[in-house]
């Protein structure tokens, strides 16, 4: 670490949370940054979809396949920022929150959140419900687990195999505070300073209440422990108490205040991510001219700002900066209803193909992708994202090269045969979007080439009617996705799905595969299943994917390792690795 060291980067939205699992913590994206920086797991995934085991942190084995079974296994020597070594105990509390297995049956959730705030408010003292983040394969392992008696290890069992497994457990709050608040235990003798380090004893007391509280089923104590993980950790305006902000990765918020945090190298960290900057602050600007200012000025190192073509111009012609373009994991496209569209022209799949056939792919990405991402091209497969394994075979043989370049004959041909005309497609999106509108715009354009009346179905809660039987015929939005994960490719793509099959798709074939891949955790035979589907989708007319959202990255020369992942993370993906371009320990001032 070089002492002294500082960089600035330039983020959007604001800190509200120091739990980024709760519903209120998930709503804001660098609530997640921050837990990322802050955070230890036992893997992660790099800049090119691969995933990286940190076993400074600890490992993750399977020890049976069924029912699965893991053992995730702490490494000697980690502590949080407190000094109090990270246990099992951390692991069982992220178990129990984010997998719902504890919670009290056919509870009205909703009763206790607070409209205005959308912030969980307190259980009565015979509820139990932890907010947590479900969907992650954690709701899937609904036995209590089982500490291993080397005092490092946790088992969990897991209902059905998932490939999640590796990355569905790390430790999120520390158990010993959660437990020191919920169940009014003390860290420390009465005539410590509450800023000291806790004691040894009264740390691992609070750890094990939690570890008997979930033994025993105690539903007092578990509803206690849940109000302070909902809650307790959302930011309110006044300054967070030093006590929330323990941590256990390369870094620890040290400050947040006037739409800054700030994030400290973590002086008890010994893992495998150690920083060389040594502090990184995240400061809100919402601006594009404001943010150019302060570029401009050498306030900020790093910033990924809207992409925007004149902005681009604009950085580019700072010195020193050097502005990229790219893409990320989001990809627009473009759905067709099955079933129970506002027409009922859709459940034809011969009109569905004939209005693929004049959605004009390439215009959209010349005129709205390519003024920001010269090297833009389109996106022909709706579960690989270039640059993954498969992606190239796939699209050389999925279909996608049907529907390249408009065809309004072949578009005819297909309505003259389903007896249509002149057919109405009602499409839904977002109005307030101006790219989103513009796609709108060109489609409508190109369509009535072939016939096709395109009619405006947009609203301000246009996503609130996505799946609405009658709504609408097509919808124009974005995945926020890579390469879809087996979880997310059953919520989207298999027949009963609840959750995000929108547009009423049902294949049996698809449904074998989506199986498929959901019960295997080896890429080759998961990418040879996600290959088939993708040919599926398309045969079927399912809709078109478009292009991934293009991304501007713009970076000081006072800084070097900074790069851009396509995943959620962004430029943050790697902030331990950054580090002065110069002897001079500060890059931004």
């Amino acid at each position: 670490m070089v002492e002294g060291s500082r960089a600035t980067v330039a983020v959007t939205g604001s800190l509200t949370s120091l739990n980024a699992n709760s519903t209120y913590g998930r709503a804001s994206s660098l609530n997640a940054d921050v837990a990322y920086l802050t955070g230890s797991s036992f893997a992660y995934p790099d800049a090119d979809y691969a995933l990286v085991h940190d076993t400074s942190f600890g490992t993750a084995e399977v020890t049976e396949r069924d029912p699965l079974t893991v053992r995730y296994t702490i490494a000697d020597d980690v502590v949080w920022s407190d000094g109090v070594p990270v246990t099992p105990a951390d692991l069982l509390l992220a178990w129990a929150a984010n997998s719902g297995s504890l919670d009290t049956p056919d509870l009205d959730v909703d009763a206790y959140i607070d409209p205005e705030t959308g912030r969980f408010g307190e259980l009565p003292d015979d509820i139990v419900y932890f907010d947590g983040a479900r969907g992650r394969g954690l709701e899937l392992a609904t036995q209590t687990p089982q500490l291993g008696d080397d005092g490092r290890s946790l088992f969990v069992h897991y209902d059905a195999f998932t490939p999640a497994w590796e990355t569905a457990l790390a430790p999120g709050l520390p158990a010993h505070i959660v437990a020191s608040r919920a169940l009014g235990l003390s860290l420390r003798a009465d005539d410590t300073a509450a800023t000291a380090d806790p004691d040894d004893a009264e740390a691992r007391h609070a750890q094990q209440a939690l570890v008997d509280a979930v033994a025993d089923g105690d539903t007092a104590a578990l509803s206690a422990i849940a109000d302070v993980w909902n809650g307790a950790y959302d930011l309110t305006g006044a300054e967070p108490d030093a006590e929330l902000l323990v941590a256990n990765g390369p870094y620890l918020v040290s400050a947040v205040a006037d739409g800054a945090v700030t994030l400290t190298a973590n002086p008890r960290y010994r893992g495998s991510r150690a920083p060389t900057i040594e502090t990184i602050v995240l400061t809100t600007i919402g601006d594009p001219d404001e943010l150019v200012r302060r570029l401009r000025a050498g306030e900020v190192d790093v910033a990924s700002p809207a992409p925007d073509a004149e902005l681009a111009g604009e950085l580019g012609d700072i010195p020193g900066l050097a502005v990229t373009a790219g893409s990320e994991a989001t990809f627009e496209h473009l759905d067709l209803q099955f079933a129970d569209s506002k027409s009922g022209l859709f459940d034809d799949e011969r009109v569905r193909r004939a209005f693929l056939h004049v959605v004009p792919r390439q215009q959209i990405v010349d005129e709205l992708v390519a003024p920001v991402q010269a090297d833009a091209g389109q996106l022909d497969s709706f579960v690989l994202r270039p640059g993954v394994e498969g992606y190239d075979e796939a699209i050389a043989e999925n279909g996608s090269a049907e529907y390249q370049s408009t065809d309004v004959d072949a578009a005819k041909e297909l309505l003259e045969q389903a007896g249509v005309t002149s057919p109405e497609v009602c499409i839904l999106y977002d109005r307030s979007d101006e790219r989103r509108a513009a796609e709108f715009a060109v489609i409508t354009t190109s369509a009535a080439r072939a016939g096709f009346r395109v009619t405006d179905c947009s609203r301000p809660d246009w996503s609130s009617l996505l799946g609405v039987a009658g709504a609408y015929d097509a919808a124009l939005f974005a995945w926020d996705t890579t390469r879809l994960g087996p979880s997310a490719i059953a919520a989207v793509f298999r027949s009963d799905s609840q959750i995000a099959n929108l547009n009423r798709f049902a294949d049996p074939e698809a449904d074998a595969l989506v199986d498929e891949i959901a019960g295997s955790d080896d890429p080759e035979t998961q990418t040879a299943a996600l290959q088939k589907l993708d040919a599926i989708l398309w045969a079927d007319a399912y809709g078109v994917p478009l292009f991934a959202h293009p991304t501007l990255t713009a970076v000081s020369d006072r800084l070097t390792g900074v790069s851009r992942s396509p995943l959620a993370r962004g430029v943050l993906w790697n902030a331990w690795q950054w580090a002065p371009a110069s002897p001079s320990p500060s890059p931004a001032g």
